[in-house]
């Protein structure tokens, strides 16, 4: 008994340590949890490696809702390792589609990956205007994709017109990178849109794909006017609480978004993933800001401009500010 009562002690003393330790999500703002809707509609048509989910607000319903495009990285197929990131996004008012854009794990037959994406896209953008659902939203168009997804979106925004896609008005790069695949890569992104605001976040850390796809990227999309390359750095204030700066920062596994399909990346996710920093303070707030700016005007010093708001990390418990961002 003695025993048990000292390790529920040490338990709830560990979770206390973490929550004074790690930076909260913010109440409000990009990256806030000032959330729209209580619930969300799941639309599952992911039987076929070019199939998709949608992710629709709820509870209120809307009549219409902007549309997000959301790339996952190889092998990620189940929507649950990236969970967290897009409940925040629909409750947030935004419909979330989600190509699938792979088979299985092997074989990775890449060259398929950006049409596989596309047909997913446009079958979701179909599926929404059947008149059961909320209308879509293009004229505000977004996309984002983490590693592999990260490439497809570069590739989707420079051939948006030779794919029959909507203008995207906001791409965000989450550590994009093919490793040994060649498959959906261009030699130059000078095709993506001069209106197109694009944020390319790499990681300090990153040992699976590394910050050359990334860089390619920001330096030959020689006609986009609003780009931003951003590094985010590891901060080991804590010895064992610390941010991290790898590859997967943008995990957030979320058990409401199973869908059953499992694959060694989804056991990783599930070792790995953790909401922090790099959540709040970095992918999710580029996002909303990037949404917020070009569909409003609003919120445009979080992504532009090498502003205090765009390399802002949070503050740890004891006031330190966590590492800022390095913009270029």
């Amino acid at each position: 008994m003695r025993f048990f009562l000292l390790l529920l002690f040490l338990s709830f003393f560990d979770t206390l340590l973490i929550a004074q330790s790690l930076p909260e999500q913010p109440l409000s703002g990009p990256g806030g949890r000032n959330y729209l809707h209580a619930d969300i509609r799941v639309t599952d048509r992911a039987d076929k490696p070019d199939g998709f989910w949608l992710f629709e607000p709820a509870s209120p319903v809307p009549d219409s809702a902007h549309v997000v495009v959301f790339l996952h990285g190889y092998g990620a197929i189940n929507p649950m390792i990236y969970g967290g990131w897009l409940e925040h996004l629909v409750r947030k008012g935004n419909i979330v589609i989600y190509p699938r854009y792979q088979k299985k794990l092997f074989p990775p037959r890449t060259r398929r990956f950006a049409d596989w994406a596309v047909t997913g896209i446009q079958n979701a953008l179909d599926t929404l205007r059947n008149g059961h659902h909320a209308l879509p939203i293009t004229r505000y168009f977004s996309l984002t994709g983490h590693s592999y997804g990260g490439a497809l979106a570069a590739n989707l925004s420079a051939n948006y017109q030779e794919y029959q896609l909507p203008k995207p008005v906001a791409t965000l790069l989450c550590s994009p990178g093919t490793g040994p695949f060649k498959g959906a890569l261009l030699d130059s992104y000078e095709n993506i849109p001069a209106e197109t605001k694009l944020l390319v976040m790499i990681s300090e850390k990153d040992k699976t794909v590394g910050d050359k796809l990334g860089k390619k990227v920001f330096a030959t999309a020689t006609n986009t006017i609003n780009k931003h390359l951003i590094l985010q750095l590891q901060d080991r204030r804590f010895k064992d609480r610390n941010i991290r700066a790898g590859h997967n920062e943008s995990y957030s596994l979320n058990p409401r978004f199973d869908f059953g399909k499992r694959t060694i990346v989804t056991r990783r996710a599930a070792k790995t993933s953790r909401l922090d920093a790099v959540d709040y303070f970095g992918y999710w707030k580029f996002l909303d800001a990037l949404h917020n700016c070009t569909r409003s005007g609003k919120d445009c010093n979080f992504t532009t401009g090498n502003t205090f708001e765009q390399a802002f990390m949070g503050y740890w418990s004891d006031g330190m500010a966590v590492k800022p961002l390095e913009i270029k």
